[in-house]
């Protein structure tokens, strides 16, 4: 399958900056394959201007995230709050129509695999109901190894096909912390998951030049493997 769809352990772990890597990627060593970018849902502001502002994606706003909310809550809640519902068949319909379009799709899911999608679904039902193989970025701090587990038994609870991990340094940090707070070795041993690499703190996010190098830094023939 084309896609894989970038999760994380929580809101604001990094999610967004892995997502721009990969792009920012393709565009530098996979240009000649087109790519799509792709939230399904949206509350705030934020990310679809992000994509739109960094990237040559050839996409409407609509395409790129086509449920937005203006209240910055989970959507089933912001939903509520303007008196509507959140309708995942557009979003499926909007997703169906980019990957016929498209070699490559990168969806950005919302929150962690745990967030709530309606009032029924978390976004762990929405990787395993729309089939979408994933990698989930794990913060490095205090409690990286706790989170990890936890949302690796939450992946193969909801029957979610995790392809890896991606350590991500929220704050600049020595290798000393690095280590002692998301030791990979360990990481794999508990969750039997493998980590596909660690992502540097970038202090500027938008440096298209930095975001593909960082990349490259990490195992891309697992993260693409059977897309």
């Amino acid at each position: 399958m084309n896609v894989l769809l970038i999760t994380g352990t929580d809101t604001a772990v990094g999610k967004t900056v892995l997502t721009c890597a990969l792009a920012a990627y393709w565009q530098t060593y996979r240009s000649q394959e087109t790519l799509g970018i792709f939230k399904p849902i949206q509350t705030g502001s934020g990310d679809c201007e992000l994509y739109t502002q960094l990237f040559d994606l050839n996409q409407a706003a609509e395409e790129i995230t086509p449920l937005r909310f203006l209240l910055p809550v989970a959507p089933p809640l912001a939903a509520a709050q303007e008196g509507t519902g959140v309708d995942l068949k557009l979003a499926w319909q909007a997703f169906e129509n980019l990957r016929r379009k498209r070699q490559w799709v990168l969806v950005e899911a919302l929150g962690g695999l745990g967030s709530p999608v309606t009032d029924e679904l978390t976004v762990a039902d929405l990787a395993r109901d729309w089939r979408l193989p994933v990698v989930l970025v794990v913060p490095i701090k205090l409690g990286a190894i706790s989170q990890a587990v936890a949302n690796v038994a939450l992946a193969r609870q909801s029957g979610v096909h995790l392809k890896g991990i991606v350590l991500n340094c929220v704050r600049p940090l020595s290798d000393e912390e690095i280590a002692g707070w998301a030791p990979i070795e360990l990481i794999q041993s508990l969750t039997n998951v493998p980590v596909l690499g660690t992502l540097p703190y970038l202090a500027d996010t938008t440096d298209l030049s930095q975001l593909a190098q960082v990349a490259s830094n990490l195992d891309m023939e697992q993260l693409m493997m059977d897309f």
